[in-house]
């Protein structure tokens, strides 16, 4: 699903009213009477329960108003509260705000403290609160009056509504600044905004609703929105069903390099993870003196030893037989568990320039890396590196606080940088292309906070790497079944105690469940 930033979303709105001419009233009418819907199915009958409306002196305003209007129309008793004096509201607003005083439902101008104390009053005998203060175009911090009546709508146990966006959060970047409107529902219109789907703004939106309200077809197919919100269909479109007739051989060869002393279970995971996603042959590389660890606890896997000369780890040594084996390979994945020394450093630069097939970087191969990030630019193939915030901010010299603040801008400048497609980790992971688009993921849960998921994560995206995927497909698919294996693995188990091998299990069933999409 594409997601529009609050400037595409108003170029929009113009083009449909100044270019096909519809009138700005008529898609006020529309989203409106889409609010009221999701209301109707989130309260139910309203007749004869308390509404009470808040509304600034903007389009969001407007909005808030019609939806007054149509709450009493069908029995509701409404109250609405203007967070400015009438005299400020215009145009399309103003006409929406006249029909309903009109129609004898009160209106208060909340200036002053007398009236915030009859906000609060109204508060705690209403039903339901529809916010229509600010719009997705709002930036910075709520102040004054209006941030008391935030406060006052927070505090309360009642059901709240957003239009477009809950008053407070930055449509473009998500951030909240200060207060803000913690809405049940959110109904937005016609695409999701950027805001509503990451942190911290997606915390404050509840249930996300997105609208259609009539903008034609031909004004949004020319908009160029570079963000995409990764769910169920567009996972659909890039896993393919299964050839009866087929072979290991259909699915691609995998070469998985990990392994250190004491970090041995990462590539275990890694690998079952690349079995999972459906790879025909999985190739393990580990220091040879840890051997045997792995064939006791392995059995699909193909262990393949690496001259290590007993140290437990993988060096300069390994480089030779490390490259033969990837000429055979279609992906590879370097870095679980290899460790932080020197030697990898060295290993991870010459894997980079020499390799002739798709490499998903991560965990200590970033570390690695992040020694000399300009080798990125040296590889032949497509690299998709997979770090976590405390791995970006080694790698861009970024403060892991900086890097939260913005992950969006910070993933699409490091891909652009350095030609990688970038996996940004953490709750709503971020996937940025060379060219500058943005993947937002929605999967996933606190419960995936555990050791060892990161690794499942890099199987799986190698796993469909080695079977043909193109690599932003194979980083969206992956990251998406990563977080669905995690939420079914949830919902069975709850979050507390999730581990890693827990989404290992989920996730051929997550993967049948795209398949079922398909119909």
């Amino acid at each position: 699903m594409k997601v529009a930033t609050p400037e595409q979303i108003g170029r929009m709105d113009t083009e449909a009213i100044t270019k096909i001419g519809i009138p700005g009233i008529v898609l006020m009418e529309n989203a409106a009477l889409k609010v009221v819907e999701e209301i109707v199915k989130s309260v139910g009958n309203l007749k004869e329960k308390k509404a009470v409306v808040l509304a600034g002196k903007g389009n969001n305003g407007g909005d808030a108003f019609a939806v007054a209007r149509h709450l009493h129309n069908i029995g509701a008793k409404v109250l609405v509260f203007i967070t400015s004096k009438k005299s400020e509201i215009k145009n399309d607003a103003e006409i929406n705000l006249k029909i309903i005083e009109r129609i004898n439902i009160e209106t208060v101008e909340i200036i002053s403290e007398n009236e915030v104390l009859k906000f609060k009053e109204e508060l705690e005998a209403c039903d339901v609160i529809i916010d229509g203060i600010f719009g997705t175009g709002f930036k910075g911090q709520i102040s004054g009056i209006i941030d008391e009546v935030v406060e006052f709508v927070n505090s309360s146990s009642k059901y709240v509504v957003a239009i477009d966006i809950p008053s407070g959060v930055n449509g473009e970047t998500g951030k909240v600044l200060g207060r803000c409107i913690k809405a049940h529902k959110t109904i937005t219109f016609s695409y999701p905004k950027i805001g509503l789907l990451i942190n911290p703004g997606c915390e404050y939106t509840g249930e996300l609703v997105i609208a259609d309200i009539g903008i034609p077809k031909i004004i949004s197919d020319a908009v160029n929105m570079e963000t995409t919100l990764i769910d169920e269909s567009h996972v659909s479109g890039i896993i393919p069903e299964r050839c009866r007739e087929s072979s290991k051989g259909n699915y691609g060869r995998v070469l998985i390099v990990s392994g250190s002393t004491g970090m041995t279970g990462s590539g275990c995971l890694c690998a079952k993870a690349a079995l999972r996603s459906g790879s025909g042959l999985v190739y393990l590389g580990v220091p040879s003196s840890l051997r045997d660890i792995y064939g006791t606890q392995l059995v699909e896997p193909i262990v393949i030893p690496l001259e290590d000369k007993g140290k437990g780890y993988l060096s300069k040594e390994s480089i030779n037989e490390i490259i033969k084996e990837m000429e055979r390979m279609d992906a590879a994945a370097i870095g679980p568990g290899v460790s932080s020394r020197q030697d990898i450093s060295d290993l991870m630069g010459e894997l980079i320039i020499s390799a002739t097939i798709p490499l998903v970087l991560d965990a200590d191969a970033l570390n690695a890396v992040s020694k000399d990030v300009g080798v990125l630019r040296k590889s032949k193939v497509p690299v998709i590196v997979t770090p976590h915030p405390g791995e970006m901010s080694r790698l861009t010299g970024i403060s892991i606080a900086d890097i939260q603040k913005d992950r969006i801008k910070h993933a699409r400048d490091f891909s652009g940088k350095y030609n990688v497609i970038t996996v940004l980790k953490g709750a709503k992971t971020i996937i940025a292309t060379p060219d500058g688009r943005i993947y937002i993921n929605p999967t996933g849960n606190p419960g995936m906070s555990t050791a060892g998921t990161g690794d499942v994560l890099t199987g799986i995206i190698t796993g469909f790497l080695g079977q043909g995927f193109a690599s932003e497909d194979a980083a969206a698919a992956g990251v998406f079944l990563h977080g669905l294996a995690g939420d079914i693995a949830a919902a069975k188990k709850g979050e507390y105690g999730l581990i890693a091998g827990d989404l290992i299990d989920e996730l051929p069933h997550a993967i049948n469940k795209i398949l079922q999409k398909k119909g």
